[in-house]
């Protein structure tokens, strides 16, 4: 199963997981395709399995993650209890992705604390390298108000696209 190599399912139970492919979804998006816009219902949360997808946020001092390594989440904002969306999703290249409802997996992982427990540590630590990564985006630009961009892992100035 794809979703025991992605980071944030790793060291689940056996049990979880077999849970979690029964909620899972997926889906194919063609370049191009809108997965969701800020301010959107946060339902449901992504993980790549192959193709790029672009999430834009913020509309003045404008930061971009691409999404572009298998196996990596994306649309947190379902998971930690947020309304909606804190950005928008795009696909920049055909897209394969697994979509899970935030409600379902809610449940199972209630129901399977030291799953959660883990599942949650992870989301934790998943969130804090991109909030290092959005920091030393807007260190590289050296003055706030500008937009960045970055992703998987690279910052790059926007402005070079």
């Amino acid at each position: 199963m794809f979703l025991k190599e992605a980071d944030l399912f790793m060291g689940l139970s056996q049990e979880t997981m077999n849970e979690i492919a029964k909620i899972m979804v997926e889906e194919s998006y063609d370049k191009g395709a809108l997965l969701f816009s800020e301010g959107d219902p946060a339902q449901y949360f992504y993980v790549l399995q192959e193709g790029r997808v672009r999430l834009a946020l913020g509309k003045e001092a404008k930061i971009d993650y691409t999404v572009s390594n298998p196996g990596e989440a994306f649309g947190w904002s379902a998971l930690v209890d947020r309304p909606s969306y804190t950005a928008a999703a795009e696909c920049e290249s055909p897209t394969r992705l697994i979509k899970i409802g935030k409600e379902e997996l809610n449940k199972i992982l209630e129901k399977q604390p030291g799953s959660g427990m883990i599942f949650f540590k992870r989301l934790a630590g998943a969130l804090g390298e991109r909030l290092i990564y959005a920091y030393n985006a807007f260190l590289s630009e050296n003055r706030l108000g500008s937009s960045a961009s970055y992703g998987s892992g690279q910052v790059t100035d926007a402005r070079e696209d």
